[in-house]
């Protein structure tokens, strides 16, 4: 059966972007996988802890050598990597803070890098290839080729190149200048942020179509209105 891993960080709440296209993204998979089941994790409300000097080291030591706080650093680490392992598809919500990714997804992805468990520590080869990654990246400005901020996202440069250890790659969907809606400064950049808005929500609504169709051919996909169905 189908598993979709479904991952917040924005700490916008209601107001958040990536919260809204995760959310459509994840509607879009169940109407697809409609005996599917999800996994659901906010890395905003539970942030994983820092690797830090007490705890960090653990991944580097045998389990039999942990000290309490490094095994429970270490439990963290198995839990949200078979929370990897289980998924077929993984959503991940991604805003730009200060041009970078989240702090939270920062430590995310470090508690997922586990030589033996999710590398080969000899060979430098990914454990975790074979799933789809797709990255809902919401960003306040303009950072595409031409504008003045161009190469300012660092946040998008980095993901590939973290969890390319671990052997999966992402896709990027992303919405720009989101907050020309509430900033005055911006009023003139509306439309083209409504433009690119819309743009991503026509690439989300096309990410599983084929099943879709193979569902509908085979009388299996739930009924469009069902809300235990489109619930995100």
């Amino acid at each position: 059966m189908a598993h979709l891993l479904h991952v917040d960080s924005s700490i916008r709440g209601d107001w958040s972007v990536s919260r809204e296209l995760t959310a459509r993204a994840a509607a879009a998979w169940r109407a697809a996988h409609s005996e599917g089941s999800v996994t659901y994790r906010d890395l905003a409300v539970e942030p994983p802890p820092h690797l830090d000097a007490v705890v960090g080291l653990a991944r580097n030591l045998p389990p039999e050598d942990h000290t309490p706080q490094q095994a429970a650093s270490w439990a963290l680490s198995l839990e949200l990597v078979n929370e990897i392992k289980r998924a077929d598809t993984i959503l991940l919500g991604l805003p730009l803070y200060n041009y970078g990714p989240p702090s939270s997804v920062k430590s995310w992805v470090d508690h997922l890098v586990v030589p033996g468990v999710t590398f080969d520590p000899e060979t430098g080869v990914g454990l975790l290839g074979g799933r789809e990654l797709v990255v809902l990246a919401a960003h306040g400005g303009g950072y595409g080729e031409g504008t003045p901020r161009a190469g300012w996202d660092h946040a998008e440069a980095w993901l590939p190149h973290a969890l390319s250890i671990i052997g999966i790659e992402p896709r990027f969907i992303t919405a720009e200048l989101t907050a020309a809606a509430s900033n005055p400064a911006m009023s003139e950049l509306v439309p083209l942020a409504e433009q690119s808005r819309a743009a991503a929500e026509n690439v989300i609504d096309s990410l599983w179509e084929p099943a879709i169709a193979h569902a509908t051919h085979d009388g299996g996909l739930a009924d469009q209105d069902d809300p235990e169905v489109l619930d995100a």
